[in-house]
């Protein structure tokens, strides 16, 4: 009997009712690990021919994926586990995608109604565990709410602000029968506002006032597609503009206006314009995206917000301005009221700091030490990969290095996670990048004190048939909590571990494994991996003494640069 034959036979009940709803929402994969509670949501999803369920080694490694595919396409990610264990290892990926403004939908079983309200094997309050880390938080009461709840599930979950959304499916729902005669709901896609004129003005007339704005575009800018109209708008006035890690790519890196990705630290290259201005112009820019003090450190300068949403309120970003709108239509509209206006006395300073940071990389890739430089594997990265290929970055030292150095020139070409800085998130990450982008090659980077937390989903690649490509930066210890212990205490402790064979490792999945033992290997390495359809984990060596010389470095800067 084929599928659809069994499919005719079979009585669409509470779960096939639940799949029916997801495949309305344009779903297309749902990555998870069953369980025993859920098993007739699983076989509905078997039985979708829209729907691809990627089942994974870890139901955290699934939130990773459905996280970076939400950030990726701007839809809803999905993941489904059971109840229990299963929904306490999804909450990691879910506050992650909350705090990285990304849409997810988690969806979960729960015990059944005859036995939630006592004590009770595998039973906890899930939805109360949830609900500090999402938009909305509940639990599936009856069959005939399902189309409802799932509709404005991922409403709540891709409407500006997108955040992540938690729907538990008790065990008796899932087993249900009545759900023939219901239907998915109609999708209603909110249309962003177009910003107020009186703002605009009000913006206007500020700015013709400042004397040294700069502009920090972040990553609201990013999920709003705004990248044209930004790079329009700072040429136009021309008016330095840096990125968070969350928004690097929304303006090329090889734009004239362009300063580089602000956030490494105090005293960086990118600092020094905002050191200097006296207004700040903060394109679809999130405070979790780092600390506004570090822009705005004695609360003095002016800021004009535009953004889908209000500001989060901050005494180091306090308002002057606040235009909510489109941010493409907002920065338009603008330009236009500030027709012929323009700032040049950020020329000098603007072109001086992309020199400084085109330096430093173009010295990493001269440098012939091994272990490799820092510098050195953010060169042969980038030269492996396209424009508007993308790289995933882990959280640690390389993650500092790769946001400030690695040129960027279309946004969610480096994904980073900064607003809870999760470990281990890029390996499982890159699977889903790969599948929401068939035709893109994808890197994975990660550090050995990452790699392990998720590396068992390697195997999920090479049965998934899912081309995945691993650079791991190879220091054998946490190298960031070194580099911030030597930074601050002068020492370090308790960061040391050791690692497997990597090249072994990588083998008994079936997948390749490469070892880099001189400078001159990476390259040549990333390139073949990167072309070879299969799964590749390749091992870096690199040599962090290079923290502590950059730390050095900087210092001894002038802010007049």
């Amino acid at each position: 009997m084929s599928d659809a034959e069994h499919r005719k036979q079979t009585p669409d009940g509470a779960a096939e009712l639940l799949v029916r709803c997801l495949e309305n929402e344009g779903v297309e994969v749902v990555f998870g690990v069953p369980g025993e509670e859920n098993i007739r949501f699983t076989n509905a999803l078997a039985r979708s021919e829209r729907i691809r369920y990627v089942l994974t080694r870890h139901e955290q490694a699934a939130s990773f994926m459905a996280e970076m595919h939400g950030r990726l396409t701007g839809s809803a990610g999905v993941m489904s586990a059971t109840l229990g264990p299963g929904a306490i290892n999804l909450m990691l990926g879910v506050a992650d995608a909350m705090t990285n403004s990304t849409p997810v939908v988690a969806i979960t079983a729960q015990v059944g109604k005859e036995r939630n309200y006592k004590e009770s094997h595998q039973f906890v309050d899930l939805v109360s565990m949830f609900a500090p880390v999402t938009k909305w938080s509940a639990e599936v009461p009856a069959t005939r709410a399902i189309p409802e709840m799932v509709r404005r599930a991922f409403k709540t979950a891709e409407s500006e602000r997108p955040g992540a959304v938690y729907i538990a499916v008790p065990e008796d729902v899932d087993e249900a029968t009545d759900g023939s005669d219901l239907s998915p709901l109609r999708r209603n896609v909110v249309q962003p506002e177009a910003p107020s004129p009186k703002q605009i003005k009000r913006a206007a007339e500020l700015l013709r006032e400042a004397r040294r704005p700069v502009i920090l575009a972040g990553h609201g800018a990013a999920r709003g597609g705004a990248e044209e109209s930004l790079a329009a708008f700072a040429t136009a006035l021309d008016v330095s503009t840096a990125t968070t890690f969350h928004g690097k790519g929304v303006l090329p890196d090889d734009h004239p206006c362009a300063t580089g990705t602000f956030g490494f630290m105090r005293r960086d290259y990118t600092n020094f314009g905002f050191e200097e201005a006296d207004v700040v112009i903060a394109v679809g820019y999130e405070l979790q995206e780092f600390d506004p003090s570090r822009i705005n450190p004695d609360g003095d300068k002016k800021i004009v917000h535009i953004h889908r949403v209000p500001a989060e309120v901050d005494d180091s970003y306090s308002v002057d301005v606040g235009i909510i709108g489109d941010i493409s239509a907002s920065l338009d509209a603008l330009a236009t009221e500030l027709d012929g206006l323009r700032w040049t006395i950020d020329d000098e300073d603007t072109t001086a700091t992309r020199t400084l940071l085109s330096k430093e990389l173009e010295q990493g890739a001269a440098d012939e030490r091994y272990p490799l430089a820092p510098q050195r594997v953010i060169a042969d990265t980038r030269a492996a990969l396209g424009r508007d290929d993308i790289v995933l970055v882990d959280t640690g030292a390389l993650k500092m290095w790769m946001a400030r150095l690695y040129p960027t020139y279309a946004p969610n070409t480096c994904l980073i996670s900064n607003g809870l800085s999760t470990m281990g998130f890029s390996l499982p990450g890159a699977l889903a990048v790969q599948l929401a982008r068939p035709q893109t090659k994808v890197l994975a980077a990660v550090g050995d004190g990452s790699f392990l937390m998720h590396s068992q989903e390697i195997e999920t690649a090479v049965r998934e048939n899912i081309p995945l490509t691993v650079l791991i930066w190879e220091d054998n210890g946490y190298g960031l909590i070194k580099w911030k212990m030597d930074l601050e205490v002068g020492e370090h402790s308790n960061t040391d571990f050791g690692n497997p064979d990597i090249v072994q490792y990588a083998r008994s999945f079936g997948a390749k494994g490469y070892h880099i033992e001189s400078a001159g290997d990476l390259l040549p390495t990333l390139r073949e991996a990167l072309a070879d359809p299969g799964v590749s984990i390749i091992n870096c060596p690199v040599d962090y003494a290079e923290n502590m010389n950059l730390i050095e470095h900087l210092g001894h800067l002038d802010s007049a640069l």
